[in-house]
């Protein structure tokens, strides 16, 4: 029965790690979606306009921003208080010693 109680927990831990992060592009915008449903309070930060806080908004269990996707930009979030790096196909170490995600328009 404990087995079976600690398998179901990993499976869905395992399940919570995936796609956690996502974006969806449509045109000259992207909307970055965050999944985090027992967040407070998320705010995306990029270098799209030197780092400073976007309030996300809580959709459905999920949070976005909405930005333009013209250009490369470097990003990450603070949950509740907590730098939060998501798993994202493209990262790099910033000037600090910690990560950054990348969003590229071309590829």
């Amino acid at each position: 029965m404990t087995r079976i109680l600690v398998l179901a927990m990993l499976a869905g831990l395992m399940s919570y790690g995936c796609a956690v992060h996502d974006y969806r592009r449509q045109g000259d915008v992207v909307t970055l979606m965050l999944r985090k449903p027992d967040a407070r309070q998320v705010s995306l930060y990029t270098s799209l306009d030197r780092f400073k806080p976007r309030l996300a908004s809580a959709v459905d269990g999920r949070w976005e921003v909405t930005l333009p996707a013209v250009k490369t930009f470097r990003y990450f979030y603070r949950v509740d208080g907590v730098l939060y790096v998501p798993d994202c196909p493209r990262k790099e170490q910033d000037d600090f010693g910690a990560e950054n995600c990348i969003f590229d328009p071309n590829g």
